[in-house]
């Protein structure tokens, strides 16, 4: 049984949705930062993707200097703030903490981040001064972590920047992909509010590029245009069953969970298809929702899981069960999901097999489905001369520049799916492998 009744309203909703790593106070800061070791070559920036200087930002916030440690921040990160709540710091920064080989808690670097950010964000401080106009117009597509990274740095440099996201409202995953228990909406959209006003880039919102004649009219508007799409709708199983009603995609759960907030109602039986960080926070939210049990169901072993340790301990510690070494063979049902039939599976010499015989029924009301996002091909097909991956991912030079020497990309659109500081990082790099390669000079 869950102990987590389904929330009817906002305030019960953000109870549920309790944040993992809470605003610090000022005196709560001063005393964390004060158990940094600064140490030289520190291991947590090696470990950070955007290489933030973290003794730095932390030695800035002793000195009470904030906004110092704000844009110690920002030099690196775009998504300063985001970052401090969203990343997996247990096995980034915090995991790399020298605190960790004495058996002290390692310096809890992620909310000291979103400590001195939130300063900037809350005062509206002016941290930049930009390069002189060099007269050259850059079009982003889509205003997720890796398009909103590129827009600001491009801006820096001096470039007019146009950025065009296909939903109302902009940070792509950040805002309608990550669980309210680790950020809420109006956090990651005062810092894109921030951002927009801090660095002058021109967001069209509700604007979705998806034909020839729209990639053309950009082609022949702007100097270069950066492909910032993420990956697209949760990918099918092509299983029996699979589009009986209240079957959900694990990405579209999240967004509607996002938007919607104590509107959702979940069933009160959920089984959770997947192994990776997503499916631990679709099955920690429909737990959160009030689902009165809620399975985790993955092919492969629990050691075998994609997703952190520390994720699926979150999910076990709000009552999610997890069923191990199964394969769903068919969801059951007429009209909605009754059930869903599984296959015992086991591996030999690596592979995974299916135990014959081995099949039964688990009943649910609902099943969520974490077993991957599909590329969004549509728009990648109609650019003359993109060359993709085999796994339908946009193949980059080192300045991420795509076959099409117009475009360049970043993010979800060119990984396959990372996090949200991978996305920011590489963002930041294709605004330098633009600003390369169009002004002939590096900044």
């Amino acid at each position: 049984m869950s102990e987590y009744n389904p929330p009817h309203s906002e305030k019960e909703f953000e109870e549920n949705f309790a944040q993992l790593k809470p605003l610090m106070s000022q005196t709560e800061a001063y005393y964390e930062s004060s158990r940094c070791l600064f140490c030289y070559d520190a291991p947590c920036v090696n470990a950070c993707p955007t290489g933030i200087d973290i003794p730095l930002f932390i030695r800035q916030i002793n000195s009470k200097n904030e906004f110092g440690a704000a844009k110690t921040i920002y030099d690196s990160n775009y998504f300063g703030y985001a970052c401090g709540k969203v990343c997996p710091t247990e096995v980034l920064c915090e995991g790399a903490c020298v605190y960790n080989h004495s058996d002290v808690k390692a310096i809890e670097i992620g909310r000291l981040q979103t400590f001195a950010t939130s300063k900037a964000i809350q005062s509206n401080k002016k941290l930049y001064s930009f390069a002189k106009p060099n007269g050259k117009k850059i079009a982003i597509i889509g205003a997720g972590p890796a398009g909103i990274s590129c827009a600001c740095e491009l801006r820096w440099m001096g470039f007019e920047v146009d950025v065009f996201e296909a939903k109302e409202k902009p940070s792509g995953l950040t805002v309608h992909g990550v669980a309210p228990y680790k950020i809420t909406n109006e956090e990651a959209l005062n810092e894109m509010a921030y951002l927009e006003k801090q660095f002058g880039y021109n967001v069209q919102y509700s604007k979705r590029i998806s034909t020839k004649e729209d990639l053309a009219s950009l082609e022949n508007k702007y100097d270069a245009i950066f492909i910032g799409i993420g990956l697209g709708k949760t990918s099918e199983l092509k299983i029996k069953g699979e589009h009986l009603e209240h079957v959900f995609g694990a990405v579209e759960f999240v967004e509607q969970l996002r938007m919607n907030h104590h509107k959702i109602q979940v069933p009160k039986k959920i089984i959770v298809l997947g192994g990776g960080n997503t499916a631990m926070d679709a099955a920690s939210e429909s737990a959160r929702m009030g689902a009165e049990k809620v399975i985790l169901a993955y092919r492969r072993s629990k050691e075998e899981m994609p997703a952190y340790d520390f994720e699926y301990d979150l999910a076990k510690s709000v009552g999610v069960k997890g069923l191990f070494n199964v394969t769903p063979v068919e969801i059951t049902g007429n009209g909605k999901v009754a059930g869903v039939i599984f296959a015992q599976t086991q591996t030999v010499n690596g592979k995974l097999e299916i135990i014959k015989g081995s099949e039964f029924t688990e009943e649910c009301d609902a099943v969520i489905k974490a077993t991957g996002q599909s590329k969004q091909s549509d728009l990648l097909k109609l650019i003359d001369g993109l060359n993709l991956q085999p796994n339908g991912t946009i193949s980059v030079n080192e300045h991420f520049q795509t076959s099409n020497k117009k475009y360049f990309a970043a993010g979800d659109a060119v990984s396959g799916g990372e996090e949200v500081v991978n996305a920011a990082a590489n963002g930041k790099k294709a605004a330098r492998g633009i600003g390369k390669l169009i002004l002939g000079f590096e900044f």
